[in-house]
């Protein structure tokens, strides 16, 4: 794929928007695919893996902070221009804080946008010749009490001994570790690190804790590191 044929994916549910941008970013030579909720959106981010996301943040199912949260947590390098109506400095903030590369609010200029498009995929392009990333260094290998979890190989080591995780139990472990010493809703964990919609009903997280207790804890029934706290979710933390 050349530089003037990337793949870019547009999440965004206003579908005239969503057109404008594909038919004007077409017209520039690149590939376009459009996800019009966040379910979609993240997965048409896994089956085809863009060179470029343009992330709106208001979303129906999975909001895009959410999006672009869960995507971190396994691709650091992918760059993404959020799009949203949210324009206040603290939104902007807060978008580029959780990885987003760039920002810009809307009603926006449509040659800005393009010339933004551009820079952002030369950045990438430069940053996967180069092996840099374009976000925050990400967490390799991270060591709680005798605990140590290695994430370039999906190991860990613990009082059982040497853990082959999935990379599900990996990316989910990756997201408590983000936010440590900070409470976890179910809704949240499902929507990161799941992408599953706000309306999902599951065990699945309560069922990743008990495994994660079995592993980390020394007493699971007593744990020190996955807390439960009622009416709110989950809290993952120790002692330096």
């Amino acid at each position: 794929m050349t530089s003037s044929n990337k793949l870019i994916l547009i999440v965004e549910d206003d579908q005239h928007i969503a057109e404008g941008l594909r038919l004007n970013l077409t017209l520039q030579g690149y590939d376009v695919i459009v996800a019009t909720d966040g379910v979609a959106g993240l997965g048409r981010w896994k089956e085809s893996r863009p060179d470029l996301v343009i992330l709106d943040i208001m979303l129906p199912g999975i909001d895009g902070l959410s999006i672009l949260q869960s995507i971190r947590l396994e691709d650091e390098r992918l760059p993404i221009l959020i799009l949203s109506a949210k324009g206040d400095p603290s939104d902007r903030v807060k978008g580029l804080s959780l990885g987003g590369d760039d920002y810009l609010p809307k009603p926006f200029n449509l040659e800005e946008l393009l010339l933004r498009v551009e820079r952002l995929l030369k950045r990438g392009s430069w940053t996967q010749e180069n092996g840099g990333p374009l976000a925050e260094p990400g967490v390799d290998t991270y060591s709680f009490g005798d605990n140590e979890i290695d994430f370039t190989t999906n190991t860990a080591r613990s009082r059982l001994g040497v853990i082959s995780l999935t990379e599900q139990e990996a990316k989910v472990l990756k997201l408590f570790i983000v936010h440590r010493g900070k409470p976890l809703s179910r809704d949240t964990l499902l929507q990161i690190g799941w992408g599953y919609s706000r309306k999902t009903s599951t065990r699945t997280v309560d069922n990743f804790i008990v495994r994660f207790r079995k592993y980390f804890e020394v007493d699971p029934k007593n744990p020190i590191y996955f807390k439960s706290l009622r009416s709110i979710g989950y809290l993952f933390d120790h002692e330096d």
